[in-house]
């Protein structure tokens, strides 16, 4: 399972460089609708979600060509690892700025980056188990890949009025 590492840890720094540039993709694209979809349109808790889903969703398609379809478990285990890696960052990042009072770009930074490490670390050791390898945990899974991919289009258009989708320099929200 060398070769599982290895994929892991290019994922991980795949997600961490493409997600810089990721994160400007909006402003740099004329606020192109398409793009809106992908990366972040402002500085909401929600729309930094993108910054980890769009990377391990592009990275995880690379992955099942090279070696996912020969495991039961791939896209479990991956829609998994995006969906702990995005309560990791919501939750380290409310828990901090509770604590404190206010945000920090480098506990920002640090947040996304723990979340991104927690995320590969679970792919990584569940995808050498046969964890999630019924038919059912497949369609599970990927309905949940489906509903989240419908609420970062749906939410980028019309969010809640709720914190977690209020950018916060400007107090508005979506675009």
């Amino acid at each position: 399972m060398e070769h599982l590492k290895q994929w892991h840890i290019a994922g991980a720094i795949f997600t961490l460089i493409f997600s810089t540039l990721l994160h400007f993709a909006y402003d740099w694209s004329g606020n192109n609708e398409f793009i809106s979809y992908l990366a972040p349109i402002n500085e909401s808790i929600w729309e930094h979600q993108k910054l980890l889903f769009t990377p391990m969703i592009l990275f995880t398609i690379i992955e099942l060509f090279a070696y996912g379809k020969d495991l039961p478990n791939f896209l479990p285990v991956k829609v998994l690892s995006i969906l702990i890696g995005i309560a990791v960052i919501i939750a380290s990042y409310y828990t901090y700025t509770g604590i404190i009072g206010q945000g920090f770009l480098i506990a920002d930074i640090g947040t996304f980056i723990l979340g991104t490490l927690v995320a590969y670390l679970f792919s990584y050791h569940f995808l050498q188990t046969t964890c999630f390898s019924s038919q059912l945990s497949r369609i599970v899974m990927l309905i949940i890949l489906v509903l989240l991919i419908l609420g970062f289009v749906i939410f980028t258009v019309n969010p809640p009025r709720i914190p977690l989708f209020q950018d916060a320099p400007s107090g508005t929200y979506g675009r």
